[in-house]
């Protein structure tokens, strides 16, 4: 039996077998002998009921005919239809953005959400593009922002909500030497949760943008450093984690990032910066490892906390923690979260981790939890 393109051609070939005419086709089938030519003739179409028939006629399995009729009607539409790009760009935005979530943000201003243009325009203004194609979470559009790894769509969302903030901030030009004399004062803070405060203004006199982003749901990102310009480097956080200890380590890895000139050449986007991502592990990119050294450094001296670990493990008694907290100068919180980081114990000293996001006080810019910054104002 040869190949067939449609169910017609199928059924012609087993008429000619049968030595039959399309009339008494017709007959047993009780059907009008026009509806059988239009079958043949590629116009009319093989419904189950029929294919079920011609089974029982010919012994051609029904599937086969409902095949030949699903291979026909698909050909038929791809000839017919028209290429439309904007669908692949619509399923992008509309399936990969959380575009429901920015509007709650007050990111995006959209009256209805299923006027599809008016969405598409919202997003267009977000993301500064000329059309919607030029949007950058798509896989066609050209990269203006360059970020390591693979970043989602919604991280990508949260990157442009932090650079827009950053690009209103006027701060002087970025001071090496003033931020490395920034970093005693800053830890100089560390002792208590409500000196955070002072954080924003010490490193907007060293050039730095602060810039503090509630993340998205699925985002997971802890904080990103990337730069505007030569002399405008911007760190943005999401205190993901609204610990004191969380605070200060991520703080400080971003920090180091700007230190060390990191970010120029693509954002870093430091996403779960936990467990394993927060040490030394030779997996982990040169560049990593180097701001979760200084971070380390800087919550609790490396070799310190490692004395007091061999010394005190595995029993550390509330008395010894608190006096080693009190020599380091730091919250307990601080070290608290360095030694579950350690022994890998988080259930120890839990009750010490401070929160730190209602102590950053009006000097900060900060969009989320239920305040939206004011751009253009």
């Amino acid at each position: 039996m040869m190949d067939h393109a449609t169910p017609g051609q199928l059924i012609v070939e087993l008429l000619d077998e049968r030595g039959w005419t399309k009339r008494a086709l017709a007959i047993v089938l009780e059907k009008d002998e026009s509806t059988i030519n239009k079958i043949i003739a590629g116009k009319g179409t093989v419904t189950p009921e029929t294919a079920l028939a011609l089974e029982d006629i010919f012994g051609i399995d029904a599937d086969r005919f409902l095949e030949l009729q699903r291979k026909y009607d698909l050909a038929v539409a791809r000839i017919s239809a028209k290429p439309d790009r904007t669908r692949a760009t619509r399923a992008a935005l509309f399936g990969d953005l959380p575009v429901g979530e920015m509007v709650k943000r007050g990111w995006i201003t959209i009256d209805n959400p299923q006027n599809t243009k008016a969405v598409e325009a919202e997003l267009v203004r977000f993301f500064g593009v000329a059309s919607s194609d030029q949007i950058e979470i798509l896989p066609h559009a050209a990269k203006k922002t360059e970020v390591n790894g693979n970043p989602t769509p919604a991280q990508m969302a949260w990157l442009y909500r932090v650079k827009s903030i950053a690009e209103e901030l006027m701060v002087p030009n970025y001071s090496q030497a003033n931020l490395e004399k920034a970093l005693p004062k800053l830890h100089a803070l560390t002792g208590s949760p409500e000196e955070v405060r002072h954080v924003p203004r010490i490193l907007a006199e060293c050039g730095v943008r602060l810039v503090i982003v509630q993340s998205l749901a699925t985002a997971k990102i802890d904080g990103v450093c990337f730069w505007l310009d030569d002399t405008s480097p911007v760190i943005g956080l999401t205190i993901r984690f609204d610990r004191i200890d969380n605070f200060w380590f991520v703080l400080r890895h971003e920090i180091e990032h700007v230190r060390l000139g990191h970010g120029k050449a693509a954002m870093i986007l430091d996403a779960e910066l936990e467990g394993e991502k927060a040490g030394q592990s030779p997996d982990i990119p040169e560049e990593e490892r180097l701001a979760n050294s200084a971070a380390q450094n800087f919550c609790v001296p490396v070799d310190k906390l490692e004395s007091f670990v061999v010394r005190k493990s595995p029993f550390f008694s509330e008395r010894d923690f608190l006096a080693f907290a009190k020599i380091l100068r730091i919250h307990p919180g601080i070290l608290a979260g360095q030694l579950q980081r350690r022994t890998g114990r988080y259930d120890r000293f839990r009750q010490h981790l401070a929160n730190i996001r209602s102590n950053l006080g009006s000097g900060v810019a900060i969009d989320g939890w239920g305040d939206v910054y004011p751009l253009g104002e």
